[in-house]
């Protein structure tokens, strides 16, 4: 979590592997023993773009039959294949849209808190270990970005899913479904722990979250880049990070 332009993005995408050879990455991520070479390898992973990229004259039934067609393996009968991409639009509460087209700016479809949940869907039917979310709460009201996270909540309990999400800015009922937290500012790290944590070290360092506030407006507004002097002491506060 952290502003806009605080590097949220592109840590998603050095941990998924997506811009190792774009950038000049200087670190040393350790999975069970073997180095980031080997990591993407054998890790089943799934990333969820910030932008959706769906066709918008397909149903929500056609866009994940399509996807479960040729992303499951063949080993797979199309029978499996169809009650697994039924089992993902149920799980995502969209059976009740699953005649609705997608839409667009041209013609109406889904919401989009529907839309991110058919992304989600996609992403989900190979039942990834590692799933990365580049604010799946972008652009949706409260209600809807509680209910999209809820939903993917669920989803990791039931499958042990590791989730891996960048939030802009949740509502208190968005954040409090998180487990841990790294706050970025400016392309460094503020803060990585837990989340029940969080507010006793803001407290320790002089910035208490008042009464009745959203903590994380308060840690946002707390670290926002304009504020360098604040930014300063609380980095100067945090040990190196090992990832």
């Amino acid at each position: 979590m952290g502003p806009s332009g605080c590097g949220k993005s592109t840590l998603l995408d050095a941990l998924a592997g997506n811009c190792l050879y774009i950038v000049n990455l200087s670190w040393n991520l350790v999975y069970c023993g073997s180095q980031s070479d080997v990591f993407h390898s054998y890790v089943s992973q799934a990333y969820v773009t910030q932008d959706d990229t769906l066709m918008t004259t397909l149903t929500v039934k056609e866009a994940v039959y399509y996807s479960a067609q040729l992303q499951l393996p063949d080993s797979m009968s199309i029978a499996e294949k169809k009650k697994r991409a039924e089992m993902v639009i149920k799980e995502m509460g969209l059976q009740d849209s699953v005649n609705t087209r997608i839409g667009g700016w041209a013609v109406k479809g889904l919401s989009g808190g529907q839309k991110r949940r058919v992304s989600i869907c996609i992403e989900v039917l190979r039942r990834p270990k590692l799933l990365f979310l580049d604010e799946p709460t972008s652009g949706l009201d409260s209600a809807a970005s509680y209910h999209v996270m809820s939903r993917i909540l669920k989803l990791a309990r039931n499958d042990g899913i590791t989730v891996v999400a960048s939030v802009h800015q949740p509502s208190s009922e968005v954040f409090e479904l998180f487990r841990n937290l790294c706050l970025l500012s400016s392309g460094r790290t503020v803060y990585f722990g837990p989340i029940a944590s969080a507010e006793q070290f803001f407290t320790s360092n002089g910035f208490p979250c008042p009464t009745l506030r959203n903590p994380s407006d308060h840690y946002l507004r707390t670290i926002n880049k304009d504020f360098d002097q604040v930014i300063i002491s609380l980095i100067s506060c945090t040990p190196a990070l090992k990832w």
